[in-house]
């Protein structure tokens, strides 16, 4: 059996041309095998474009849980530096208030006979006093603070964790506002020891004077030390005074908040001016023996609304709160 093709050549180029059945049989399988392979070729160009698309979506799901892993770690370290800076404000507002307690109960002394009147200081700007605040005192919030270990996928703990914050931060802001007039009063009192490792000398009240040998009033207290030794400011404040001063030789005065003023007399150099703010356990002087004095030591007094107050109360204060915490 033969088939006939046809052939775009002239007729004199054999036109029609005869193929033998066995030709024709080896043509067909050949296009058959060809056909297979395309199929074939088609369907791994599929399955391998959505096994790409799979590949992809499982790369694009593990990228976004590690991520949401790292910010549940980021968000849970903050947490963990916040609840205890709350807690620590907590206690602080307790223990301030306490303190202003036994301030105030300290300072009706000033109404005894423990009280000498001093010409008016200079005119400065005052703060509020400590009275007019007061209320309960409830623990913080705990915000739910233990809901952030529970079970749940990353993003659920992540929310979990991100409102325990924001509430944390609210209750950390209010306690801060509570914490900061307390905190400036306390700053401001003058219950720090002015001269460490001192002596103590003629103590504040009546006394026989070192030069006339005769009855008189000492209206602060003398801590002895050697020339140079430091003298810190016993609260913050601005200085008033630093130089001569009558009596008192080299002095430096720094005027507090409530009326109060702290004086450092006789000392032998003074490393502030009239005007500036220190800051608790400053270095103001150095110890020295200028002006009325029979040594060296340091001269120390408060004057509270111009009355000078026996001096020991404010330091006894700052000394029960040392003892306690040790």
């Amino acid at each position: 059996m033969a088939f006939v093709i046809w052939s775009r050549r002239s007729v004199s180029s054999q036109r029609v041309r005869f193929v033998e059945a066995r030709t024709a049989r080896v043509i067909a399988i050949v296009a058959g095998i060809a056909l297979i392979l395309a199929a074939l070729a088609l369907g791994i160009a599929i399955g391998s474009t959505l096994g790409s698309s799979h590949a992809f979506d499982e790369r694009a799901q593990s990228a976004r849980h590690s991520y949401e892993l790292e910010e549940l770690g980021k968000v849970s370290a903050t947490l963990t530096r916040i609840e205890p800076r709350v807690a620590q404000l907590s206690a602080q507002v307790g223990e301030l208030r306490d303190f202003e307690d036994r301030l105030k109960a300290s300072r009706k002394s000033a109404d005894g006979p423990d009280v000498h009147i001093v010409p008016p200081l200079p005119d400065s700007e005052e703060t509020a006093p400590l009275d007019g605040a007061g209320g309960p005192l409830p623990p913080p919030r705990l915000c739910g603070a233990g809901d952030a270990a529970k079970e749940g996928s990353a993003p659920q703990r992540l929310k979990r964790t991100q409102k325990i914050i924001d509430c944390l931060g609210d209750t950390l802001s209010q306690l801060e506002r509570d914490v900061l007039p307390h905190y400036a009063s306390y700053m401001a009192f003058p219950g720090r020891d002015p001269a460490p490792g001192s002596l103590a000398g003629s103590p504040y009240g009546n006394r026989i004077d070192p030069f006339t040998k005769h009855a008189s009033f000492h209206p602060g207290i003398d801590l002895v030390a050697p020339t140079g030794a430091t003298i810190l400011a016993t609260a913050g404040g601005r200085v008033i005074q630093a130089g001569l001063h009558g009596g008192y030789g080299n002095a430096v005065d720094i005027r507090h908040s409530d009326g109060i003023v702290t004086r450092y007399g006789h000392t032998s150099k003074i490393f502030v001016r009239v005007g500036d703010v220190v800051m608790p356990g400053q270095k103001i002087a150095e110890v020295g023996s200028t002006g009325r004095s029979t040594g060296p030591h340091l001269h120390f007094e408060v004057i509270v609304d111009g009355a000078q107050i026996n001096p020991t109360p404010y330091l006894a204060l700052f000394r029960l709160k040392s003892h306690a915490q040790s």
